[in-house]
């Protein structure tokens, strides 16, 4: 008995590691955080004792051969790590340390033992003769009230409350003997009960994740959903001003699907997994403005913006924290929409052009989803000098969610990126910079997102469920198809994603040409020879026009109609021409997994994206995908995002710190300052 409980404390690190990982993923959804009814006892997070007295006896053993072997653990060659940790012994604490004897009890007994010595068999022996209530009384004797006893294995999986050196930041001692509230929300109010940060403080620490591991339940969401600050600056460069290739103006750009309230309460099955308290607005909104106010954008542009709550609550506040805001409510009786927001002190508005996707008398343009076009213009800092900075695109858009719909994302996306075009364009016919961000509701390298970051797509006989990679329907009998056309003529969007009216020439069924332009095929060689089958008609067919001498022989036809008139494009392929690629990678190397912006039930995936304008490679293609690199805009830096398996570990999306069921996205970019 002895002997098989040292072997089960003893495992190796990697063994036990191991083990508790495979059970962590049998219950991906009922994460560490989840909480079970417990009681408080002295401190410490432990279910009421039903325990037999026999199964007391074993685990008072199991205490008493632990407290024995801490202080010559250490010096074991062959024994795994052990920390340091503060415990009240309790019976109930007892239990949870049987509980992981119990759940270990299939694997195979390590080589690496250390046997106790015969005092420490007599003494279990002697413990073992003694009832329930004299071995207790013998081994609180032996006990100070608090000691330090070493427990080898994870803190995850004990029920004693660690001490850490790390301390969470604006968090007092007192605060932290608030023990009869939950681990989970007293993390979370802790930072509440503290100032908001300012915003010139220090980002959020951040934690090297390395292989994943279980974490303890210990830990806060704090420590959990930390996210890094990735620096793409291969430069260096002055706060806001100046880089290795000439002087930029730096800004950022917040990306932010906030989750409106409505739509909770209409989708209650979507949040089961949350405590009813942290899905209230009352709560969620200071989450949400604290997180904002802390990363402080510049651009702010948001989804699921509630109309009652923006006008009453989130446009007074973003005022007084210096933004001007502009909101676009989605049609019919939806009650929110998207808004963008910029600071006062570093744009000023040009043109805002809100875009509404519902088409009346159009089946697929029946929706009521809408988007947000703005031109900015940079205001640069005194003591520039003569210098200027192009104007900035910035649109933002909420994309239909049915996956089953792919039609219906690209007919929406053309008319944004349509109206885009417009803005965008300059006098000569080229596009000033270009940010496009929000919930598109397509998974990375989907048809639609390949459509934007590629330029082209051909969907003539696609299925519609395929579009946005969303969901899988492949085994279902009777699929939508995409047809040619995707969209009819009336809707006034070409094929290349610009509006027809500011398209010339204008295609129509009819070419019509002026008499100059006719004047010019007046004696070319078709013209100057009589074809073979005409009938001759004196005075009409049989008169050969003569070629002048200074005409030339070979015609060079000036303002010639756009030649796509006469060589229209192969049906089922869309385009557009703004060059635009992805701020975010969708993967994290560190981890060996994909990113994450959200969780609809339970399952991680990356809906929300912030695309800029860069410059194509010539001949840069790899694998059907367009290679890009900086121009104009420069990626300077971004918001790390976070995996399925760590937002697991936080009980996904909503929780106590992340107020919304998407997270946000942050980047920095730099706008080269030319000469005025």
């Amino acid at each position: 008995m002895i002997g098989t409980v040292l072997c089960y404390l003893l495992l190796p690190a990697a063994r036990l590691f191991r083990a508790l990982r495979d059970a962590f993923f049998t219950c991906r959804k009922k994460v560490l955080l989840a909480k079970s009814p417990a009681t408080q006892v002295g401190g410490i997070s432990s279910v009421p004792s039903r325990r037999s007295v026999p199964e007391e006896e074993e685990a008072l053993l199991q205490q008493q051969q632990l407290e024995e072997e801490a202080g010559g653990l250490h010096s074991c060659e062959s024994a795994p790590a052990v920390g340091k940790v503060s415990a009240t012994l309790t019976s109930d604490w007892l239990e949870g340390s049987e509980l992981l004897m119990t759940s270990l009890s299939n694997l195979n007994v390590a080589s690496e033992v250390t046997w106790c010595s015969d005092q420490q068999h007599d003494e279990l022996h002697t413990l073992m003769s003694l009832g329930p209530k004299e071995h207790v009384a013998v081994t609180l004797a032996k006990l100070p009230e608090e000691e330090s006893v070493a427990v080898v294995g994870i803190a995850a999986w004990s029920a004693v409350r660690t001490q850490t050196d790390h301390q969470i930041s604006g968090c007092t001692p007192s605060a932290l003997e608030r023990e009869d509230e939950d681990t989970a929300v007293l993390d979370w109010s802790l930072a509440h009960d503290t100032e908001i940060v300012p915003v010139e403080a220090t980002a959020w620490p951040v934690y090297d994740t390395g292989q994943f591991q279980p974490f303890p339940a210990e830990r806060s969401y704090h420590e959990i959903l930390w996210r890094d600050w990735e620096d793409l600056c291969i430069q260096p460069a002055v706060p806001e001003l100046g880089s290795e290739n000439g002087p930029l103006f730096e800004f950022r750009v917040m990306s932010y699907n906030i989750l409106a309230q409505d739509l909770v309460e209409q989708s209650p099955d979507l949040y089961l997994h949350c405590q009813p308290d942290i899905l209230d607005w009352s709560y969620r909104l200071p989450n949400l403005l604290q997180e904002i106010q802390h990363w402080d954008p510049d651009v702010l542009c948001l989804q699921e913006v509630q109309e009652n709550h923006y006008w009453e609550q989130l446009e007074p506040t973003f005022r007084m924290m210096g933004f001007v805001c502009l909101y676009k409510r989605r049609t019919g009786k939806k009650t929110d929409g998207c808004a963008v927001c910029y600071k006062h002190s570093r744009f000023q508005l040009i043109s805002a052009s809100p875009v509404e996707y519902f088409r009346p008398g159009l089946a697929i343009l029946n929706r009521d989803n809408v988007g947000l076009v703005l031109l900015l213009q940079p205001l640069l800092p005194e003591g520039v000098g003569q210098k200027a900075a192009s104007p900035l695109c910035v649109a933002t858009t909420h994309v239909l969610y049915n996956p089953r719909r792919g039609d219906i994302k690209l007919a929406q996306m053309a008319l944004l990126l349509a109206e885009v075009d417009k803005v965008a364009k300059t006098v000569d016919g080229s596009y000033c910079p270009v940010i496009l961000c929000g919930d598109l509701n397509a998974v990375p390298d989907s048809p639609l997102y390949k459509f934007i970051r590629n330029g082209q797509l051909s969907y003539h006989g696609m299925p519609a469920w395929k579009v946005s990679g969303q969901e899988d329907f492949s085994q279902q009998l009777h699929q939508r198809k995409l047809q040619t056309p995707l969209w009819h003529s009336s809707l006034g969007i070409t094929d290349n994603c610009q509006y027809v009216s500011l398209c010339q020439p204008k295609k129509s069924d009819r070419l019509k040409y002026s008499r100059d332009f006719l004047l010019q095929f007046r004696f070319c060689d078709a013209a100057c020879e009589r074809p073979a089958h005409l009938i001759l008609w004196k005075g009409v067919t049989d008169v050969k026009p003569d070629r002048p001498a200074h005409w030339p022989k070979h015609l060079i036809v000036v303002n010639d109609p756009d030649p796509e008139l006469f060589f229209p494009r192969s049906p089922g392929v869309i385009r557009h021409g703004l060059n635009l690629t992805s701020a975010y990678s969708h993967f994290l190397p560190q981890r060996g997994r994909p990113e994450v912006t959200t969780m609809p039930m339970g399952l991680g995936a990356t809906v929300d994206y912030i695309f800029y304008s860069a410059e194509p490679i010539e001949n840069g293609n790899e694998g059907g995908r367009r290679l890009y690199r900086d121009g104009a805009l420069k990626l300077l830096g971004r918001l790390s995002l976070l995996s399925e398996d760590v937002l697991w570990l936080a009980n996904g999306l909503p929780n106590p710190f992340c107020s919304s069921d998407h997270l946000c996205l942050l980047v920095s970019f730099g706008l080269e300052i030319s000469s005025a």
